[in-house]
């Protein structure tokens, strides 16, 4: 009986979710829309989605973020945010992290989810990791959002590791590459609580905390391409080492 009352709730807490991910987006549509409809208008895109879309999510699951930042983003700034990967809650965490302006890289299968799909086509750049023409075609869309004053935002493990037990998968070089041929600082950042919270699992999850951390940036600059590799281990071992260590707060 408890099993069943268990897996119960936790069937609800995931519908609740959805319902959650929808309805800012319906009522807010005309306004998601409109200010999908360029990249000048990005920013605003970008204010509703944290301030509103993200918010009520995060909030309405029981799930208040709990942030500690070793280091601040500065107002007007380009920066590479990677983190680790392990949740869907991942994306409204991140843009509760930051307050400046950033694009989403992520895979081009995340545009099939319906109602989230149709603005994430239209505002993040999709990649899909089977086309060298595609990924080609990333670096040319992040160069034109740096370039307007944006950050991107990369989960440098190229999606959510199918084994739960995996602390931290290996990293693809993308978001290292691109933070050195910009010379852009890199931050780091640790998802503490996400997988517990709300796992792939359709019975699992459960209202709690997020505690995450803004690690010291990394940076890039007087990088050469072939530093990619030493970046991109840097990262995920301070990454890895937090999460082995856990929070602390």
């Amino acid at each position: 009986m408890l099993v069943v009352l268990k897996k119960s709730g936790q069937a609800l807490f995931r519908i609740w979710f959805y319902i959650l991910v929808a309805l800012p987006i319906f009522l807010f549509s005309p306004f998601l829309i409109l200010f999908s409809l360029s990249e000048k208008t990005y920013p605003q895109f970008f204010w509703l989605a944290r301030n509103v879309w993200a918010t009520v999510i995060l909030y309405g699951m029981g799930c208040p973020p709990q942030i500690r930042y070793d280091q601040r983003l500065k107002k007007r700034q380009s920066y590479m945010l990677v983190a680790n990967h392990t949740s869907m809650l991942d994306i409204m965490l991140m843009l509760r992290v930051s307050r400046n302006p950033f694009v989403f890289v992520g895979k081009k299968e995340l545009a099939n989810i319906p109602v989230f799909g149709f603005f994430y086509k239209r505002v993040c750049i999709l990649v899909d990791r089977e086309d060298s023409r595609s990924r080609s075609a990333v670096y040319r869309r992040a160069e034109r959002r740096l370039k307007a004053g944006l950050s991107i935002c990369i989960f440098p493990e190229g999606g959510v590791p199918e084994d739960e037990a995996l602390v931290l998968d290996t990293f693809k070089d993308g978001a290292f590459k691109m933070a050195i041929a910009h010379r852009i600082p890199v931050v780091p950042i640790t998802f503490y609580d996400n997988k517990k919270r709300f796992p792939f699992r359709f019975f699992s999850g459960s209202p709690g905390r997020l505690r995450t951390r803004v690690h010291p940036f990394i940076p890039s600059e007087g990088l050469k391409e072939k530093d990619k590799g030493r970046l991109k281990e840097q990262v995920r071992s301070l990454l890895l080492e937090s999460l082995l260590a856990g929070p602390g707060f």
